[in-house]
């Protein structure tokens, strides 16, 4: 075994060091430009206009708590108040995301995720999510993730790249939630159980309308 790691070529440990720099410089940039610097409201608040509109326009508190219970079958306790913060710091979605994903991390991890977006307005399509991540983060998950979409002019601008909110990873009984962000389009995925994972790393996650394998 020693040997085999001897015999590693220099040019080999020299392209994955350059890999990882280059996914460090991406991942940087990505949650610039993300406004990953902003906090998260503070429970109560409000986002002003945007949210305003959503309180008429967007889901239903109640019926999304349910809707998330049922989907993701884990604590409804833990749902719940997930999605209260949610609601006390955005007001109503204006669409929202079900799917499944699955991934994994050896310091520098992935994440893979297929669903279905709906828009309140009553639009509906496939979505692919795939992304990056840096940091103590070691191996695998997979699971349901139950996501709530904020201030989201049209359906199309979903298919962007979100980064994660610098200090807005919750969990609570096994229920996990953290707010992505790009301008003031804002999501907040919600896992269950072995589908956490957050605040592991630094990342940001790639929307799409196909099927992707490449994470950056």
């Amino acid at each position: 075994m020693h040997g085999t790691f001897l015999n590693v070529p220099r040019f080999t440990l020299s392209a994955m060091n350059s890999r990882l720099a280059a996914l460090l410089t991406a991942l940087v940039a990505a949650l610039l430009l993300g406004g990953c610097a902003s906090n998260p409201p503070s429970e109560g608040s409000t986002t002003g206009d945007a949210s305003q509109s959503q309180s008429e326009e967007g889901y239903d508190q109640y019926e999304t708590t349910q809707e998330a219970v049922d989907f993701l079958g884990g604590s409804a306790e833990g749902i719940a108040r997930m999605i209260d913060r949610a609601f006390a710091d955005y007001g109503r979605p204006n669409a929202i995301i079900k799917g499944e994903e699955g991934g994994g991390a050896i310091i520098v991890g992935v994440r893979y995720g297929l669903g279905e977006f709906m828009a309140k307005a009553g639009e509906k399509q496939t979505i692919y999510w795939q992304g990056p991540s840096v940091g103590w983060d070691f191996g695998g998950d997979a699971g349901r993730v139950f996501m709530l979409v904020y201030n989201l002019p049209r359906p199309d601008l979903i298919f962007q790249r979100f980064a994660g909110v610098n200090g807005s990873a919750f969990v609570v009984g096994g229920v996990g939630m953290q707010y992505l962000r790009s301008q003031s389009i804002v999501v907040a995925p919600i896992r269950v159980g072995v589908g956490l994972r957050l605040g592991a790393g630094v990342g940001y996650t790639q929307f799409t309308q196909d099927k992707s394998y490449n994470p950056f």
